[in-house]
């Protein structure tokens, strides 16, 4: 599978999402699309990205930006974090990591020196021809959301 790189095309992809939907890359095309990693839904980090996204939806809507979440969560534990969020962009559930070893985001990580594999919270930004043009690694919850904002106001 093909890694992606700064700018560059994203290779499509399909994954399953919430609400029992099958989306791809190549249907947001003509938009702008922040893809962000996050590692489960329902954590306190990931409900403080997810709320900060959806609480800046419409200033991205108004730059033709999507949002989209990618996690390896299963399908009925992001109905359930979309709903308790009122969340209004799509979530893609990664259960297999295909796409998170593509973007470079499933790694090992180490809590109170336990190690063991997970998602690093990451965002890329694809332009509407579907180019990667930043990426984010390692990412701090707090101001995120806004930084991505002035990226993407920055792309035009």
């Amino acid at each position: 599978m093909t890694k992606v790189r700064l700018n560059r095309p994203v290779p499509d992809f399909t994954l399953p999402a919430a609400g029992d939907k099958q989306l791809s890359l190549s249907q947001f095309q003509g938009h702008n699309v922040v893809l962000y990693f996050y590692p489960k839904d329902n954590t306190t980090g990931c409900s403080l990205e997810a709320q900060d996204f959806r609480d800046h939806l419409a200033r991205f809507k108004r730059r033709n930006t999507l949002i989209v979440g990618v996690s390896c969560d299963s399908l009925q534990s992001h109905d359930n974090f979309r709903h308790k969020y009122r969340l209004k962009f799509e979530l893609l559930s990664d259960a297999e990591k295909k796409l998170c070893r593509r973007f470079g985001v499933y790694k090992q990580k180490s809590l109170y020196g336990r190690k063991f594999m997970g998602i690093e919270r990451s965002s890329f930004l694809i332009d509407a021809q579907g180019v990667l043009r930043h990426e984010w690694r390692k990412v701090r919850v707090k101001g995120h959301a806004h930084e991505v904002l002035d990226a993407v106001k920055a792309l035009g």
